[in-house]
């Protein structure tokens, strides 16, 4: 399974033509097909092109909702 560092995380944040991908707990996951993640944006509250481990346990969902999409990688250590 591919490996991302944090900056090639960053650059896809789903602006010009950049898939978005999503990190929740070590997992890099493709939203990039969701009509929630328009732009990279999802609900005006989270970004793509970053870790939303912390942010995914405050939301009113769990990480299930994540594995609707495909998991494409794990972020490097």
């Amino acid at each position: 399974m591919r490996e991302y560092t944090v900056e090639e995380l960053a650059k896809a944040n789903g602006q010009n033509g950049q898939p978005a991908l999503v990190v929740y707990d070590g997992k890099v996951y493709d939203v990039s097909k969701s009509d929630l993640w328009m732009d990279g944006y999802h609900q005006d509250s989270h970004n793509a092109g970053r870790d939303l481990t912390v942010e995914m346990n405050e939301a009113p969902h769990d990480e299930e909702v994540l594995k609707r999409f495909p998991q494409v990688g794990v972020l490097k250590k």
